[in-house]
């Protein structure tokens, strides 16, 4: 299965090792979202998109993206971010699914871990969960990515030579 994870990792990189762990589980390629292709996201079998959460959103450039790709037909999605309050993922994260949605994707999944947050009324009390993503965030993180590999369908590929339709 071929994977792709799109992410935009702002402040302190905590998204990007979120994002990292499930790149190594999935064996997945990474791109930041300000640098992602449009015209390569139709290879892959599985998309993730992730960020971190600003003001109760995804970032902004991850939403840009999004709102700028192509339709994609059926293809399995998941979204994940990093958060101060990541208990609060099923209220930001709906937003992008719809989104997705729109396009095409498919959803099989999110995942929310807390982040160190200098943001705001956070950076004022001299930030919130300092040393977070640790360890178990980074393991919980992998197996989500495991449970995606064993729900996301095997794609049909033909042998070489062969139009998908030339080998059933």
């Amino acid at each position: 299965m071929k994977c792709l994870i799109v992410y935009e990792s702002y402040h302190h990189g905590n998204t990007k090792q979120i994002a990292g762990a499930m790149a190594e589980e999935l064996h997945a390629d990474m791109v930041k979202a300000t640098d992602a292709e449009y015209a390569s996201l139709a290879g892959y079998d599985l998309i993730g998109f992730g960020s971190g959460i600003y003001a109760g959103r995804h970032h902004v450039s991850l939403l840009n993206f999004v709102r700028r790709m192509p339709h994609l037909d059926g293809t399995p999605a998941f979204i994940f971010s990093t958060a101060a309050f990541p208990e609060f993922k099923a209220v930001w994260h709906r937003s992008l699914a719809r989104k997705l949605r729109r396009k095409g994707l498919v959803m099989c999944g999110d995942f929310s871990c807390k982040g160190l947050s200098t943001d705001g009324l956070c950076g004022v009390i001299g930030g919130v969960n300092k040393g977070r993503p640790d360890a178990g965030d980074l393991a919980r993180a992998k197996r989500f990515a495991a449970t995606l590999v064993a729900s996301v369908p095997k794609p049909q590929r033909a042998p070489a030579g062969e139009s998908p339709a030339q080998a059933h």
